[in-house]
Formats: C-alpha cells, sequence, structure tokens
C-alpha cells in the first residue's frame, strides 16, 4: 500500500487499564493478532512483549508469540535497521536492542520486521518492531509502545506517512477516538511551528514565543523555549508525557502567577508531583484562569479548564497540572493536550491543535 492512503486505527484512554498513557489498537503478524499499544511521539522504536518472557509486566492482551506468525523476520546484526538503533548488541547473529525511557522504564530484546496492519484500512510489511523478552518500570496494560517520533526507525517513518494526528479523548472517558494517518487535519487547528533539532531527531519541537495566565503573559526569558547551538532547550509535543513540565523559572512564573488569579478557590496543598492544590468540594462550579500558549506566527491555544487542573481524589482536591523540570527541555504532555486533535504536517512542518475535534 502506498505511504499517501489514508489509514487509522482507534485510539483510547488507557485509565481503565491502569495507565496514564493513550492506546492505540494496532494488528501485529500474519495472521493478525490485535495488541494494545501506547503511543509515543517522544520516542521511535516500536515494540512488544514478546514469548518467552524473562521479565513482562501486567497486560491486557495476550502476549505476542512470534512462533504464531509467518511474517516475523528477525534481523541479522548486519542489517541497516540494526545499525540504526542508538543501543545495540549482537547475540548469535542476532540484533538485539534495549530502550530506556525517562522514568527509568527499559525493554530489551530482538530487533525483528513484522507486517502491522490497522483493522481494514491497510497493513505494512516489513516494519522493524522489537520482541520484547525483558520489560520493566511503568508499563502497564499495553501490550507494548508505538514510537511515532521523527527519528528513522519510528512508525510514521517506516509506513513514509506524510502526517499523522490523534484525538485524545478525556482520560476517564470510555469512548475511542482515532490514530490516522495521511489525512487532513481539521482546518480550524490553531498551528505551531513544527521546529527539528539536529542533535535529537526523535523529538518534534513547536516554536512558542510565551505563555499567558488569566491574560497576563509570563515574564520569563523567550530564549527558555529555545532551542540553543548545542540542541539544548526548546519545548516539544509528547503523548506518552502525561504532565506538561516547564524549566522551574517558566513554571515557578505560571505557578505563582495561577495562584494570584485564582485566589477564589480555596488552597490545598501539595500533592505527589504537584505543589498547587485546591479544595473544590464545596463549589458547583469553579471559575480557573485561563493558560494559553503563544505559539510563534501569532496564533494562541487557550487551555480548557480540564487541561489546567485535574481531579486527585473524588472528594473535590484538584491541582495545577503542570510540574517544574531541572531539565532544558520543557514537554507538552496529554493532560494539556486531552479534547484536542494534534496533527503532526510532517511535510509543511506544522503542529495543528483542535480542541475538541476528537
Amino acid at each position: 500500500m502506498s505511504g499517501l492512503e489514508e489509514f487509522q486505527t482507534p485510539l483510547i484512554s488507557g485509565s481503565s487499564q491502569g495507565s496514564g498513557e493513550y492506546f492505540a489498537r494496532l494488528g501485529v503478524g500474519e495472521p493478525a493478532k490485535e495488541f494494545y499499544m501506547a503511543i509515543d511521539t517522544g520516542s521511535d522504536i516500536n515494540w512488544l512483549q514478546c514469548e518467552p518472557c524473562d521479565e513482562c509486566y501486567q497486560q491486557t492482551d495476550p502476549i505476542f508469540n512470534p512462533s504464531d506468525s509467518s511474517t516475523y523476520n528477525q534481523l541479522s546484526c548486519d542489517s541497516p535497521v540494526c545499525a540504526a538503533l542508538e543501543l545495540s548488541g549482537c547475540y548469535t547473529d542476532t540484533c538485539m536492542y534495549q530502550v530506556s525511557y525517562g522514568d527509568g522504564s527499559f525493554t530489551k530484546g530482538e530487533l525483528a520486521t513484522e507486517t502491522v496492519s490497522f483493522g481494514d484500512s491497510g497493513s505494512f510489511p516489513n516494519v522493524a518492531i522489537g520482541c520484547g523478552h525483558d520489560n520493566e518500570g511503568l508499563f502497564t496494560g499495553s501490550a507494548g509502545l508505538l514510537g511515532l517520533g521523527g527519528g528513522s526507525l519510528s512508525l510514521p517513518s517506516q509506513v513514509k506517512a506524510t502526517s499523522f494526528s490523534y484525538g485524545l479523548v478525556d482520560r476517564d472517558s470510555d469512548s475511542s477516538s482515532t490514530l490516522e494517518f495521511n489525512s487532513a487535519g481539521p482546518s480550524d487547528s490553531v498551528f505551531a511551528p513544527l521546529l527539528r533539532n539536529s542533535r535529537r531527531d526523535t523529538f518534534f519541537y513547536v516554536g512558542l514565543e510565551g505563555i499567558s495566565v488569566g491574560g497576563e503573559m509570563l515574564q520569563v526569558p523567550l530564549s527558555i523555549f529555545q532551542i540553543d547551538d548545542n540542541g539544548r532547550g526548546g519545548i516539544i509535543v509528547d503523548s506518552g508525557t502525561a504532565v506538561t513540565r516547564l524549566q522551574s523559572s517558566a513554571y515557578n512564573a505560571l505557578r505563582d502567577t495561577f495562584v494570584k488569579y485564582a485566589q477564589n478557590l480555596p488552597s490545598a496543598g501539595e500533592f505527589e508531583l504537584f505543589d498547587t492544590c485546591f479544595d473544590l468540594s464545596s463549589m458547583s462550579t469553579a471559575n480557573v484562569p485561563t493558560v494559553a500558549f503563544h505559539f510563534s506566527g501569532g496564533r494562541t491555544l487557550p487551555l480548557h479548564a480540564q487541561n489546567t487542573v485535574v481531579p486527585i481524589d473524588s472528594s473535590g482536591k484538584y491541582c495545577l497540572a503542570f510540574a517544574p523540570t531541572d531539565e532544558s527541555m520543557s514537554i507538552i504532555g496529554n493532560v494539556q493536550q486531552q479534547g484536542t486533535r494534534v496533527s503532526y504536517d510532517l511535510t509543511n512542518n506544522l503542529v495543528g491543535f483542535s480542541l475538541d475535534k476528537c
């Protein structure tokens, strides 16, 4: 099938399976077996848990057994795909992969090619995919991970997609949306320039000129959101990170300004990674200060209240859903993308955000 045909697959919140990720349904092998795979625009390697397991976490679907598929093909150590891995090894001429993630989770196993299919909308042979025998960390529910990043081994790169988009339903919703490839994004999207970093080709950076709270622009240097000459800094859009992480000085400015405009909301201290929480149990409705991203090119994305504060218990405690990071790079996470169709136009280098279009 050509890379320009449209294809799509259902996408759900992993919340009911104990995960903060979003899961796409993907067929793997011949005959195809369907699996829930976490979508991650912040990484490139596609992988799923494989029999025999040395160490596998709990997943919803049965674990993939390569011997059940006629199209599973282990890659040798001298294959070009193996050479494209950041971290690879060789065992009896089989290409071994290992990927570690920012939260300490990791997967390792052998690299293979396999047929992947998207329901009845299309299938692709010879997609490089990791067959993970040792998978440990904060993975829950999903059978593995779809790498949707910008590197050569990501799924969009391998199927030669010119664009892709996803709609993230509300985290606690049991309805589904779609992960789509090569389809036009909504025309009412707020577009941001998609920037690339030659030193970190996986990530999709956006041109951000500032953030406002309650209409007041935060007083932080522009350079915080820009990629410097050493490839540091910048801000990426990441479907695989839950909470938006801002460089500490930007976060402090956002929090302090938010608190200033939220004086009508009763304070409720801290909770885990959140340092600014509110007790809304006595309020039937609450006015939350609007946080907005101001992209290069003059477009503004105002966030809904549910993208700004999140419930952390059933008794009315809500927290500001942003967190500081000591890293130079900031991240727009999936809580801030909830209820939004996010489209990545890889041809014209644009990221579009369309509210309520899932």
